[in-house]
């Protein structure tokens, strides 16, 4: 039986590389496009407002509003509104000094931006402003956004083909430490191999969390903002694939965010990521299987969004689960039929974990040559914190598990400025 046992963690792990095998093509377009524009020049100009959904964070708000005052794009043509969402702090009027539109909401039992931007939407529809915009820009408060952002962003968003559509993301301070530049290079890879070469494909792509812009017309369609998950984001991209809705992907458009830099703040946002996923792999799996055989334009987009929410983590660490079982269990066998399991249930641990590290270090070895230049640090520190790439990987099998059976409620980490960033390590520039 546990000998059965091993040879089926073998197939499962076999199984769960070929489902997620069709990303190494990803890799190959982005290796292989990646100089290829994505979009042509606009012939319209739309009208836009910027929805900043932030919590007690007086200390980098104002330098947020300043960077999306400097757009190039017509004034006139972008408003920024703040949501200064249960804040006992100066948010709300840091914001307006900076000169924003700030709406005040305090609510402890719906909490979180999901929620927030639900309510900002209903107040527009309120106000007589649901149809003034012809989409929304969603920041978090501790971004900076490239002067072009908007003029490129607007470029892809005029051709009238996508639901949404994300940017190219990049960290304020890569360099603080191995858990900000394990972010930093988790998102980096996102971006080039993940949507570039999703857009490339013609496929739909996915948000994350800050610097998209969606639709006016989703939004009205939507009744709001009904996304309200721990993950709002995955849950809006998913429900985008099930609803046929296609996602687009902005190379040009730059946003800068702010990465934990503590295990503590790590361990935190990334309980909630997980628990979200599980919670909108429950909610959307069965859709997404079904648009994979359905739907006309959007199955391979309904895989791959599939597979994204698939937990394909939990299947691993199913196996090493196993494995570990049938080394315990191979204690109470005949020395001969013990040493056996036990060296190849080790060596099968081993081999998987190896395995793990080296395909974390070539994947994040591909990033940071391709996006070298793009990454405001040393020399030095770009390479020390490749090799620890794989370490703050591994690190999501702890949490993994724990989100799993723990309650997880969202929670702000604090932030801080850029020049504040600049002074400890000098990352950005």
């Amino acid at each position: 039986m546990l000998m059965m046992l091993q040879k089926f963690c073998g197939v499962l792990t076999l199984i769960l590389a070929v489902l997620y095998a069709y990303q190494a093509f990803y890799v190959v377009v982005g290796l292989l496009r990646r100089k290829y524009p994505v979009s042509g020049q606009a012939k319209t100009l739309h009208r836009y407002a910027v929805l900043i959904s932030a919590r007690n964070e007086e200390e980098v708000i104002g330098e947020l509003i300043e960077s999306l005052q400097q757009q190039d794009y017509p004034k006139e043509l972008l408003d920024i509104y703040v949501i200064a969402d249960n804040c006992t702090d100066a948010t709300a009027q840091v914001a307006r000094q900076a000169g924003a539109h700030v709406y005040e909401r305090f609510d402890r039992v719906r909490v979180g931006k999901g929620y927030a931007m639900d309510w900002f939407f209903h107040r527009l529809e309120e106000e007589g402003k649901g149809d003034v915009y012809d989409g929304y820009f969603v920041f978090d408060a501790d971004n900076i956004v490239d002067p072009a952002f908007v003029r490129e962003m607007n470029n892809v968003f005029d051709s009238g083909d996508y639901a949404a559509i994300t940017c190219y993301r990049n960290s304020k301070n890569y360099a603080s430490n191995w858990i900000s530049a394990g972010y930093s290079l988790w998102f980096l890879r996102e971006a080039r191999f993940l949507n570039f070469s999703r857009m490339q494909m013609g496929t739909g792509c996915a948000i994350s969390g800050t610097g998209f812009l969606v639709s006016a017309q989703v939004v009205r369609d939507n009744g709001g903002w009904p996304y309200h998950l721990l993950t709002e984001d995955i849950q809006f991209s998913i429900d985008c694939a099930v609803q046929g809705r296609r996602i687009g992907y902005c190379d040009k458009a730059v946003v800068y965010d702010e990465q934990p830099t503590t295990f503590q703040q790590s361990w935190t946002q990334r309980m909630r990521w997980s628990k979200g996923f599980y919670q909108v792999a429950a909610r959307y799996i069965g859709g997404l299987f079904r648009g994979c055989f359905t739907q006309k334009k959007g199955r391979f987009a309904c895989y791959d969004m599939m597979m994204t929410v698939a937990p394909g983590m939990l299947l691993t660490m199913g196996v090493l689960g196993v494995n570990i079982f049938i080394f315990l269990s191979a204690l109470t066998e005949p020395r001969i039929v013990a040493t056996e399991l036990v060296q190849d249930s080790l060596l099968f641990v081993m081999d998987n974990l190896f395995n793990f590290y080296l395909v974390m270090l070539l994947y994040g070895a591909v990033t940071l040559a391709v996006e070298w230049k793009a990454i405001h640090a040393r020399a030095v520190d770009k390479v020390i914190y490749l090799f620890t790439f794989p370490l703050f990987m591994l690190t999501y099998i702890p949490i993994s598990l724990a989100a799993l059976v723990r309650r997880v409620e969202w929670k702000p980490i604090r932030h801080n400025s850029s020049a504040s960033l600049k002074a400890k390590n000098g990352s950005l520039t």
